[in-house]
């Protein structure tokens, strides 16, 4: 039997999102299914996250981009190994699955426990589909519709698809080993964008160290992570090649006037999937920017990460405002054009890093960003800077979009053969895995999401 066949006979579910399930498929309130877990007090467990791509996965404590504290372990809530932890806020987005192993969970997750008939990793996979994700939102309430919350009363009342416990297993089984096949398609073009863009950033680097002049007299720049460049380049502190540096500013959550408006309002989410800003994945009204202090910046403003993590780059195409995990840098175009400034400070990523310091988490502050020296050649020769990378990046960047659009093209058929598959679309119960069909935790790792957006930590941890 196919993976493509069809169940012999359906029925009428009753569900607007799946009219018909299969002859013997229950619909079932998840409160048949899980019981609640609230316990705290496990302080020694280790600390547990959300990727929205795979489920729950052990937070990595020793090589955080930025450094974290857990202050009130006490308050965090265990979460025992195969149970379901879902981010109230953002089960919407798919932040939800099971526990790979006993942890705890920060006061914005609920975790639920399943009974015997319930095989919480395929109940993970079916909470995960675009048709589950929208019923999620109608069960959810909150003033502003992107931080509406889940609660335990709500989610125990939503309807859920329950096969026999047997064909639970088995399209889980098959839905990992697929899923390993396709982590390591998307592993393969990873490590593909990942050598394209080395052999970017050398570009980058030997024009905007050097210059494109390779007879030119050198001399020594006096900036400690340069050591030379040509003699007729100055070394400047930024802050005398900008207009003004901004720092971001958040507007109160619990205002819903605040959100939803027209300003575009940066966060380093946002700059993880992008270097040309001109949309954002949330907006902000003209009284939230006022609520907050927030600085407006123009178009051609370079925007910086400043935290979590730190060094991330990309040019603002827009008017636009950030909120505190970003600085924008205004050019004074008669002295350091954009373009020149937003890949010069590309370069300077690692650098950026090593003057991040803080306690709680790594970030670079405002004063120290301005004091930091850069080199600057004449604007005509930063024009030409610009022109040499783009033109030698060209095919470059061409491979590279290539290759992100195969992966986004996997990634949906992804998504249509979870949702065919928990939906019982496909019939898998005379499924056999074949000698390929193997799937390791190592593998099934590559299918986390591309960028530092990845887990849903900025909510989790209780900031909103």
């Amino acid at each position: 039997m196919t993976a493509t066949s069809r169940y012999p006979s359906y029925r009428v579910s009753g569900l607007p999102w799946v009219p018909q399930v299969p002859e013997g498929w229950q619909v079932l309130r998840n409160g048949r299914l899980f019981g609640h877990r609230v316990e705290t007090g496990f302080p020694d467990l280790p600390i547990l996250e959300v990727s929205l791509r795979t489920g729950v996965r052990v937070r990595d404590m020793d090589n955080l981009k930025r450094k974290q504290v857990m202050s009130q372990k006490e308050k965090y809530k265990r979460a025992v190994k195969g149970d379901i932890a879902y981010n109230m806020m953002r089960m919407w987005q798919g932040a939800v699955g099971p526990a790979p192993e006993d942890g705890l969970v920060s006061p914005a997750y609920v975790v639920v426990k399943p009974y015997a008939e319930a095989n919480s990793t395929y109940f993970s996979y079916l909470f995960r589909t675009a048709a589950y994700m929208q019923e999620v939102n109608k069960f959810s309430r909150g003033i502003v519709a992107d931080r509406n919350r889940l609660y335990w009363e709500s989610f125990k009342q939503m309807p859920s698809l329950v096969p026999p416990r047997p064909e639970q297993d088995q399209i889980v089984a098959y839905l990992r080993t697929q899923d390993a096949h396709i982590a390591r398609f998307i592993k393969a073009k990873r490590d593909l964008i990942a050598l394209l863009t080395e052999q970017k950033l050398r570009i980058i680097d030997h024009a905007v160290t050097r210059g494109l002049d390779a007879s030119v007299k050198l001399k020594p720049s006096g900036i400690e992570w340069l050591g030379e460049m040509p003699a007729h380049w100055e070394a400047l502190k930024l802050k005398f090649a900008t207009k003004r540096i901004v720092g971001g500013s958040t507007p109160k959550s619990d205002e819903s006037s605040y959100w939803d408006g027209r300003v575009v309002w940066v966060t380093p989410r946002d700059i993880s999937k992008t270097d040309s800003l001109q949309l954002s994945q949330r907006t902000i009204s003209t009284a939230g920017l006022q609520s907050c202090g927030a600085s407006l910046v123009p178009p051609g403003s370079i925007v910086i990460t400043s935290r979590a993590p730190v060094g991330n780059v990309a040019i603002a195409r827009v008017e636009l405002c950030t909120n505190q995990g970003c600085k924008a840098i205004v050019p004074a175009p008669e002295i350091a054009i954009s373009d020149y400034l937003f890949l010069l400070l590309l370069r300077m990523k690692e650098r950026l890093q090593i003057l991040a310091n803080g306690t709680t988490f790594a970030e670079i502050g405002t004063w120290v960003l301005a004091n930091e020296f850069i080199p600057v050649p004449p604007v005509d020769e930063q024009q030409a800077i610009v022109a040499h990378i783009q033109s030698e990046s060209a095919p470059l960047e061409e491979a590279i979009a290539c290759a992100e659009d195969e992966i986004k093209l996997i990634r949906e058929y992804r998504d249509r053969l979870i949702a065919d598959a928990v939906t019982g679309q496909v019939d898998l119960r005379g499924w056999r895995p074949g000698p390929d069909d193997v799937a390791s935790d190592d593998d099934l790792a590559a299918l986390g999401e591309d960028d530092a957006g990845s887990s849903d930590e900025e909510d989790a941890d209780g900031e909103h």
